[in-house]
C-alpha cells in the first residue's frame, strides 16, 4: 500500500471468506520461558518508523516494528501465507456471511495490565470506524481500503460483545476479505484505556502532513514485546521483552532497530558484526554475503511487479491496442534474468499463482516487437512520446534496483518505437505522490501481499471505479471490473468465487490491459551466522520472538 506523508516521530515527540474457519491454536500457551533469558538482536531497518500506532501506519518499516508489539484477532501462521489463530482460537461466519463469531483466547492481559475479552475488542472497531476527518483523508488508509470507507459507506457493521470470550463482528455484506484482512497490522487490538488516555483519535492536519496523538508514542498491545525506547538522536527503537505474555515467552530479551537507510551501509555494518540482520539485501550481493558467512534467506515470492498505465495523463493510452503494444514490447524473460534474483518468474497477471483465483491457462505476452509496431501504427500513435517513471532512493522486494529495470524497459519501449521521456522522484519524495496525483504516463510500482486473497491484490488495484491509480474509468473499462470485482468479492462458495476472479483475470490480461505485469521475484532477508531461529514469511512480516543470537 502507498504511503502518505506523515509527521516524523521525532517531532511528535513535542506533542478470505473462510466458512471452514473453526481453527485450532498452533501457538505453545504454556507460558515457558523458552529457555533463553538475554541477549539482543540487532536489525538494520531501511527507515524509521512512522507512528507506533499500527492503525494510521501504512509502511513496512513501521509494521516491522509494531508486529513485535501488538497482536490481532486472527495471524498468519508463521512462514506462510495461511490463517491462522491468535487472539481469537476460533471463529466462524452466519450463513450469509454477514455476521463473524470470534471465540477470544483466555488469559490475555494487554502490557499496561488491562484484561483483553469482548468488550477491549469491541472498543477496538468502534475507535477505528469512528476517525475524524484528518484521518479519514490518509492515516486511516488500511481501515478506508479494507472497509470501503467510513459510516454509511463502510463494510463494518458493527461489534456485539456475546460475553467476555465471544464477539460478533458484523459486515453489510459477505466478502472474501473476512476474516483474513483482520491479519494486517492495522487491525491490532490496542489496550482500552491506553487508547483512551492517548485521544487516540486525535490526528490533526499539519502542512502537508499530520500530527499524531499521545497513543502513537505509547504502544500497548499483547504481543511478545513492548516499546523501551525511540531513540531519535542514535536513530534507534528498542524494544524489550514482555515477561507476562500470554504464550511463549520471547528468546531474546531485546531487540534494537537500528535505522540505516543505505542498503550498502546495512551490508557494511553487518559484515563488521554492528548488526545482525538487515533486510533485501541486493541480489548482487547475494553470494558475496554468504561466502562471508552470513545467512541469505530466500523468501518464496508473494508480489507482482507493474507498469502501471494511465490514460488520463495520455490519451494515446485510452486505445487498448496501445496498453496491449506496450505490453507486446516488454521483453519479460530476459529482465528476468538480467535484473531479478534467481526464482524470478515473468508475470501474466496482477497476482501471484498461490492465490485461489489465479488463471493457470494464461501466459505472460510475448515479446513481439513487430506485434508491437503494428498494433501502434493500427491505433495511429506510431512515434508516440511516454512520460516513464522509476522511484529513487528505494528497494522493493519486487524491484530490486529500479533504475537498472526502467532502463531495460525503456529500451525495448523504444525499440517499438515509443519515444520515452524518463522522469524519477525519491519513494517518499513525491513519487508516490505523483503517482496517486496521475501525473506519469507510465510507472514502475508493485505490491507485497497482505494476505491470500485475490482481493487483496486486483481489487486493491481496480475495485474502486472512481479512485484508482490506472483510471480504469479513462479506459472505458472501470465501471464494468468494478461491478465484476465487487462481485466475485461477494461470492460465498469458494470454488464459485475463484472461478470468477480467473475470468477477471482474463479480461484484465486481453481486454482491459490497465497496464504490464512484469514479474513476480523472491526478496531476500540475510542474517549473521550466529543468528538462530528466524522463521522467514512470504509477506516480509517476520515475528522475531523466536530469535537468538549466539545462542543468547
Amino acid at each position: 500500500m502507498s504511503m502518505r506523508k506523515a509527521a516524523p516521530l521525532a517531532a511528535l515527540a513535542a506533542t478470505a471468506l473462510t466458512l471452514s474457519a473453526c481453527a485450532a491454536s498452533d501457538r505453545d500457551d504454556s507460558g515457558s520461558d523458552g529457555g533463553d533469558t538475554g541477549g539482543t538482536f540487532t536489525f538494520g531497518a531501511a527507515g524509521a518508523p512512522e507512528v507506533f500506532d499500527p492503525f494510521y501506519a501504512t509502511d513496512g518499516e513501521t509494521f516491522r516494528v509494531t508486529r513485535q508489539i501488538f497482536e490481532g484477532l486472527v495471524e498468519v501462521k508463521p512462514g506462510s501465507a495461511e490463517l491462522g489463530p491468535g487472539l481469537a482460537e476460533s471463529w466462524e461466519p452466519s450463513k450469509d456471511g454477514k455476521d463473524w463469531t470470534f471465540h477470544l483466547r483466555e488469559g490475555v492481559k494487554f502490557t499496561d495490565g488491562e484484561v483483553f475479552d469482548g468488550k477491549a475488542v469491541c472498543a477496538n472497531f468502534e475507535r477505528m470506524a469512528n476517525q475524524n476527518e484528518a484521518a479519514q483523508s490518509g492515516p486511516a488508509e488500511y481501515w478506508s481500503t479494507g472497509m470501503g470507507g467510513f459510516g454509511k459507506d463502510a463494510l463494518y457493521d458493527g461489534c456485539e460483545v456475546k460475553d467476555a470470550k465471544t464477539v460478533v463482528i458484523k459486515v453489510k455484506s459477505a466478502t472474501s476479505k473476512f476474516p483474513a484482512m483482520l491479519s494486517l497490522s492495522s487491525f491490532a487490538m490496542q489496550s482500552p484505556k491506553a487508547l483512551k488516555e492517548g485521544k487516540a483519535n486525535d490526528v490533526k492536519v499539519q502542512g502537508e502532513g499530520f500530527v499524531y496523538p499521545a497513543n502513537s508514542e505509547n504502544p500497548v498491545g499483547t504481543g511478545p514485546y513492548t516499546l523501551e525506547k525511540y531513540d531519535t538522536a542514535n536513530k534507534t527503537v528498542t524494544l524489550k521483552r514482555n515477561d507476562d505474555y500470554w504464550g511463549e515467552k520471547a528468546k531474546t530479551a531485546k531487540i534494537v532497530f537500528k535505522i540505516i537507510p543505505d542498503e550498502s551501509t546495512r551490508r557494511q555494518e553487518l559484515e563488521a558484526g554492528s548488526i545482525d540482520g538487515y533486510d533485501l539485501p541486493n541480489p548482487v550481493d547475494w553470494k558475496g554475503l554468504e561466502e562471508s558467512g552470513n545467512k541469505v534467506e530466500v523468501r518464496d515470492p508473494f508480489n507482482i511487479l507493474y507498469l502501471g498505465l494511465q490514460p488520463e495523463a495520455n490519451a494515446k493510452l485510452k486505445d487498448v491496442r496501445v496498453r496491449q503494444a506496450i505490453n507486446y514490447a516488454i521483453n519479460r524473460d530476459q529482465l528476468v534474468k538480467s535484473q531479478l534474483p534467481e526464482g524470478a518468474t515473468p508475470a501474466s497477471q496482477f497476482m501471484p499463482d498461490t492465490v485461489s483465483g489465479y488463471n493457470k491457462d494464461l501466459e505472460p505476452y510475448p515479446y513481439d516487437t513487430a506485434k508491437a509496431k503494428a498494433l501502434l501504427k493500427e491505433a495511429g500513435a506510431t512515434g508516440m512520446t511516454l512520460k516513464f517513471a522509476y522511484p529513487s532512493e528505494v528497494t522493493r522486494p519486487y524491484m530490486p534496483n529500479p533504475q537498472k529495470i526502467h532502463e531495460a524497459i525503456r529500451k525495448d519501449l523504444e525499440k517499438a518505437g515509443i519515444k520515452v521521456e524518463v522522469t524519477t522522484k525519491p519513494w517518499n519524495g513525491g513519487y508516490l505522490d505523483n503517482v496517486d496525483a496521475h501525473k506519469y504516463d507510465a510507472w514502475l510500482l508493485g505490491w507485497t501481499g497482505d494476505y491470500d486473497s485475490a482481493d487483496n491484490f486486483i481489487g486493491t488495484f481496480f475495485g474502486n471505479a472512481k479512485l484508482n491509480d490506472f483510471s480504469t474509468v479513462a479506459g472505458g473499462y472501470g465501471k464494468e471490473l468494478s461491478k465484476e470485482l465487487k462481485d466475485a468479492d461477494s461470492t460465498v462458495d469458494e470454488a464459485e468465487r475463484s472461478a470468477k476472479y480467473e475470468a477477471i483475470n482474463k479480461k484484465i490480461a486481453e481486454d482491459y490491459v490497465p497496464g504490464a505485469p512484469i514479474s513476480h521475484s523472491p526478496p531476500a532477508i540475510v542474517v549473521s551466522k550466529d543468528v538462530k531461529g528466524l522463521v522467514t514469511s512470504p509477506l516480509t512480516a517476520e515475528e522475531f520472538s523466536t530469535v537468538t543470537v549466539g545462542g543468547k
